[in-house]
């Protein structure tokens, strides 16, 4: 079988969910995520100390209460928003593709969607990461898990990893089609675009010689910072505002979800959205380009704790756009990418 009639796999992974929003389920997802030595990057005996003895038994009930809040009647949004979109994508690409999801935490797991691939006779695979930036916390974290997993395999096809893919002209479309239906019938006085966090220490790790400051060189896209994280996001504002001819006055680049104490990469999200409500902005249209799916970071953290804090500190309104889920021009999108690698 040669690369014209065998059939191509296609294995889309997001982060993953708790199998429900009970403590227990959510301290074992908090385990499996927090004890990735790219997501803690620190020796196993102390993120095993941290995970086990401080973050997953405290923080387990609260982020309980929070995925309560998230939860629908066909579960994570997360989830179930990646099933509708792998069904969407096979049938659309027809036969000659094979479509799976793997969550890198959790169920589907990476390796069971892995092995439904290799059970099809697939010729190749392409790995698309659903997050738009690059970071070795998470597309990196994916790659790694792929590679473990199919090194034991006794014929290992070819796989093509998409790094990322915020250049992609309908990534950018779908987003201004849902921004635009907030934006047609309110007179937004500020824009945020938030982004998931990272400690300076993992950007650093991954920087090219000392190209990396923290400050304006991520205001340019080139050779040397294009996996740089924080550079990605500020390209993906860039391209977004652009597109929504927002004027660079009117809006900022943010991040958000950091943990414990070391420094992570700012601006931070619930710092500036207080010092807007201060200086009298009132209605904020807020951004998660991160995100592809509805989750506990954009629903519950952007969308309502955010909101809260913004009113607390004077604003009067505060609008998330909703991640683009099954879009039919992420759906494209995504088409266009897996076309494009295989």
């Amino acid at each position: 079988m040669n690369k014209h009639t065998a059939k191509t796999g296609v294995l889309l992974v997001n982060l993953g969910t708790p199998d429900s929003p009970s403590i227990p389920d959510v301290r074992k997802y908090l385990r499996e995520f927090l004890m990735d030595k790219r997501v803690i990057d620190t020796s196993f005996l102390s993120r095993w100390l941290l995970v086990n003895l401080i973050i997953a038994p405290f923080r387990a009930p609260k982020s309980a209460a929070e995925y309560r809040k998230l939860w629908q009647d066909r579960g994570s949004p997360l989830k179930f928003y990646g099933e509708d979109l792998v069904e969407l994508i096979q049938k659309s690409l027809g036969k000659k593709y094979v479509v799976e999801l793997g969550m890198r935490y959790q169920s589907p797991s990476i390796e069971s969607a892995l092995n439904k691939l290799r059970s099809s006779h697939v010729g190749e695979v392409v790995v698309i990461p659903l997050f738009p930036q690059y970071a070795s916390a998470s597309s990196g974290s994916v790659a790694d898990k792929v590679m473990e997993i199919t090194k034991d395999w006794q014929v290992i096809p070819s796989i093509r990893f998409v790094n990322n893919f915020i250049e992609e002209e309908l990534f950018a479309e779908a987003w201004v089609e849902i921004a635009n239906k907030y934006m047609s019938v309110e007179d937004y006085d500020y824009f945020i675009f938030s982004y998931h966090g990272l400690p300076e220490r993992q950007i650093l790790k991954a920087s090219v010689g000392s190209q990396c400051e923290f400050g304006d060189c991520c205001n340019s896209y080139h050779e040397k910072n294009r996996y740089c994280y924080r550079a990605q996001c500020f390209l993906t504002t860039r391209l977004l505002t652009e597109r929504l001819n927002i004027p660079s006055e009117k809006h900022m680049t943010t991040f958000q979800s950091r943990l414990g104490k070391t420094p992570w990469i700012r601006p931070y999200t619930d710092e500036v959205l207080v010092e807007l409500a201060e200086k009298g902005i009132k209605k904020v249209l807020a951004f998660s380009p991160a995100f592809v799916a509805d989750c506990l970071e954009t629903t519950v953290e952007v969308g309502e704790t955010f909101k809260e804090e913004f009113i607390a500190a004077g604003g009067e309104k505060w609008d998330l756009v909703e991640s683009l889920n099954t879009h039919p021009k992420w759906v494209a999108a995504l088409e266009k990418i897996i076309v494009k690698n295989s």
